[in-house]
């Protein structure tokens, strides 16, 4: 189910509020463990599928998850 940020990001030097939805999936794209997102600005989309990197800390528990199995 497609998550959203409430109340988005104010960008002061753009003068736009930003805001994501995603679908929390993650993936592998052979180098990059990311999410797609699709990001707004003012409620106007302006990237499509943008792919976020997960974090070093989220990628290190995910794998020590799979080492246990």
């Amino acid at each position: 189910m497609p998550s959203s940020t409430p109340t988005g990001n104010l960008i002061h030097e753009m003068g736009v509020v930003e805001t994501t939805q995603s679908d929390n999936i993650l993936r592998w794209d052979g180098e990059e463990l990311y999410v797609e997102q699709d990001i707004y600005h003012n409620g106007q989309l302006v990237h499509r599928k943008y792919k976020r990197r997960v974090t070093r800390n989220v990628a290190q528990a995910l794998a020590t998850l799979l080492h246990q199995h």
